[in-house]
């Protein structure tokens, strides 16, 4: 009986570990993300106070001149990525792994090609 007991303590215990390592994974990436768009806002209001301060330096981009002479290329292309990112997002809703796999590269490849297209050179790491 006291074994009975035991085994499913040991059991209910180790679902226990497993499904609340699930969850602090999921944080993790919430965090993350989260993280990278409070970069996104830093990084536009410096864009916006060296615009204001004329500090030229701040403001030079990577970008390729076609960025500005295909507007409507990188419109295209901006809209093909916000479109990967809500098919991701409805897979994740869904959670249909197998198809959050297939968008997760779809994902990539629209952020991929617009950098192939629009982009002078990588950014330092």
């Amino acid at each position: 009986m006291v074994r009975g007991k035991f085994s499913i303590a040991a059991v209910i215990g180790f679902m226990t570990l497993l499904i609340s390592s699930h969850v602090f994974a999921q944080a993790e990436v919430i965090e993350t993300r989260q993280d990278a768009m409070k970069g996104n806002s830093a990084n536009a209001k410096a864009i916006k106070a060296a615009i204001e301060s004329k500090d030229y330096a701040t403001i030079e981009t990577k970008a390729k001149a076609e960025i500005w002479e295909k507007p409507d290329d990188f419109a295209k292309a901006a809209k093909n990525l916000g479109k990967a990112a809500s098919e991701l997002a409805a897979a994740a809703k869904a959670k249909d792994d197998a198809e959050i796999g297939v968008k997760v590269k779809a994902l990539g490849d629209a952020c991929g090609s617009c950098h192939k297209a629009f982009r002078a050179e990588k950014y330092p790491e």
